[in-house]
């Protein structure tokens, strides 16, 4: 029988798992710098926990199972934002705060594998919680350009679009969209590019959005404002006053204080459809807009309240490896061959073929391994050294030891990889010669 991976599912080779350390590196690296702690949990959940937070619609999106002989009902985590409020919420009293946790599992969801999007990938979570205000908001955003900024990504190359949910609230509301109908305007803006223009005229006309109040807000729709700018442009476009928009204004001088304000623009089209955010909300989009978000987060200053916690401000985000992977290659970011990010060995060593030096090849392997050296050796019966040393090129290594004749002077060829410069070493000093080039 021939097996292949479950469909929407990634199979790892070593290039292929090169890359993916690669991105993750950069996410760790951005997290730790910004002063955030790695945390994980448990790869399944109690079903309830993402209904709690999401709905019972969720179901449909997760794979669910139940124990055989048990009765409680499980789910493969579809995101993190739950498991770290269940975590927080149970360890509230003793945790210090601010709480800044970032973690990089992988998820599951149930659903149609397209481009951009997998059954399974790896994201990285951050998110700040006991804190509140523009600079926190901004401090988590500039986690998310940091990492990107290290894996290569300028701001020409991707757009930070932000909003905040009161500000879109009064947007709607001064359009004519009732109190109660506010979050059904949220959901039709999230959903707005997944269903036809006939039918968003539609839904919207339901919520009060019709005539001059649509087009008025398909205007405030298609406004984008760099962050710096006159936010009365954007004002203008929603039919509002400039000081409606206070929430934003703070925001904005909180992002050019972090030196953000290059990477990211308002766009009040951002809402993040889910009902527990509360305040700033943002997606990372690819600059020509041709692939799904890259990021997407925002402030839910009520969630570790709904698991039995104590109030609690909080702010995060999530960032999937599968669109990012797609842009850092569009941009050439990566590398074609992901051998290339595979570590190099210290040194390839081999034997001449005497029996004294195969008798020495593993005795000196082991002793350079206990160097804290990275060495290999080959595996093959054969006596052409030429065919060895292209193993070694092959596996990238720096220098290739050649263990011959030299051996009865307790010496070795050293050969430079790179070079091709080839000279005999004393065994005793091989440690030495090899630690001195990485020095350099």
């Amino acid at each position: 029988m021939k097996f292949q991976s479950p469909k929407g599912t990634r199979d790892f080779y070593p290039a292929e798992m090169a890359v993916r350390r690669r991105i993750e590196a950069a996410w760790r690296d951005a997290s730790v710098a910004f002063g955030f702690d790695e945390i994980d949990g448990p790869t399944f959940e109690h079903l309830e926990l993402y209904t709690a937070k999401s709905g019972e619609g969720i179901v449909n999106e997760l794979f669910s199972f139940r124990r055989a002989g048990g009765s409680d009902d499980y789910a493969l985590r579809p995101e993190f934002t739950p498991t770290l409020a269940r975590m927080a919420a149970a360890r509230a009293a003793q945790l210090p705060v601010p709480i800044k946790w970032f973690a990089v599992p992988n998820f599951f969801r149930a659903e149609r594998p397209q481009r951009g999007r997998l059954r399974e990938f790896y994201q990285w979570n951050v998110d700040l919680l006991g804190a509140e205000g523009p600079a926190i908001d901004a401090e988590v955003i500039g986690v998310a350009v940091a990492a990107l900024a290290r894996l290569g990504l300028k701001h020409t190359d991707v757009r930070v679009k932000i909003s905040h949910r009161v500000a879109a609230a009064k947007l709607v509301r001064a359009l004519g969209v009732a109190e109660e109908s506010v979050a059904g305007a949220f959901e039709l803006l999230d959903r707005r590019d997944k269903m036809p223009p006939e039918e968003f005229t539609t839904r919207a006309a339901a919520l009060g959005l019709a005539g001059d109040a649509l087009a008025r807000f398909e205007s405030a729709l298609r406004t984008r404002v760099q962050v710096g700018e006159d936010l009365g442009v954007l004002a203008s476009a929603a039919g509002i006053a400039a000081d409606e928009l206070g929430e934003l204004a703070a925001l904005r001088d909180a992002l050019v204080a972090a030196d953000l304000a290059p990477w990211c623009e308002f766009d009040l089209g951002i809402v993040r459809g889910l009902a527990y955010y509360t305040g700033t909300v943002f997606e990372i989009h690819e600059a020509s807009g041709g692939e799904r978000a890259i990021a997407g987060g925002g402030r839910y200053d009520g969630l570790v309240e709904l698991f039995g916690g104590p109030k609690t401000p909080a702010m995060g985000f999530g960032m999937g490896d599968v669109v990012l992977g797609l842009v850092l290659a569009d941009r050439g970011l990566l590398p074609k061959d992901g051998n290339e990010l595979l570590p190099r060995p210290d040194a390839f060593v081999v034997s001449a073929g005497e029996p004294a030096a195969d008798a020495e090849l593993p005795r000196l392997v082991a002793r350079l391994r206990a160097d804290g050296f990275h060495v290999r050796h080959s595996y093959k019966a054969t006596r052409n050294v030429g065919k060895l040393l292209a193993d070694a090129s092959k596996q990238r290594a720096r220098f290739a030891v050649i263990l011959g004749a030299e051996l009865a002077e307790g010496r070795a060829m050293l050969k430079d990889l790179a070079s091709g410069e080839q000279r005999p070493v004393a065994l005793a000093e091989l440690a030495n010669l090899l630690r001195a080039p990485a020095q350099a």
